[in-house]
């Protein structure tokens, strides 16, 4: 099963379920949908609008892989359930977005080693391949950064 998550944005982005509904190397597999605002019709897509918080939980666990938007809040919850992840970031040239930030998200943490990104006009296939082959890194937590958090809250009660 693979989980695909489009986010929460008002903007449409059909841009990513017709590369899914287009390609024939994903029609054997079940697909389910977190679409949020997007409006869409799929042959073999299962298409729901919003999950509550366990169900989308429950849906990352139980899928091979994610697909998902390039929002820094759905990646990372996939990485922190152990999930390969494929990031298609919202584009501005396609009203997807107000500007182009996910790219920057999905570049950064592909140089990284955690995510393989498809940008526009990519080749799906093979980068479901690369997925499905390559090992990534482990994505934990800034342990400097929870640190100077605690430290910072620490400091806040007194």
């Amino acid at each position: 099963m693979i989980f695909v998550m489009l986010g929460t944005q008002k903007q449409q982005f059909t841009r990513l379920l017709d590369i899914l509904e287009n390609s024939n190397i994903l029609q054997n597999e079940e697909i389910i949908v977190q679409a949020g605002h997007t409006k869409y019709n799929s042959k073999f897509m299962k298409i729901n609008t919003f999950f509550d918080t366990q169900t989308m939980k429950k849906y990352m666990i139980d899928s091979d892989f994610v697909i998902t938007h390039g929002g820094v809040g759905s990646i990372i919850d996939a990485l922190n359930l152990g999930k390969k992840v494929l990031a298609v970031p919202r584009l501005k040239k396609f009203a997807e977005h107000i500007n182009d930030h996910q790219i920057e998200i999905c570049q950064k943490l592909y140089e990284e080693g955690y995510i393989e990104y498809l940008l526009d006009g990519e080749d799906l296939v093979g980068k479901l391949q690369k997925l499905k082959e390559n090992n990534y890194k482990k994505y934990e937590r800034d342990k400097k950064y929870l640190e100077i958090l605690e430290k910072d809250i620490k400091e806040f009660l007194k």
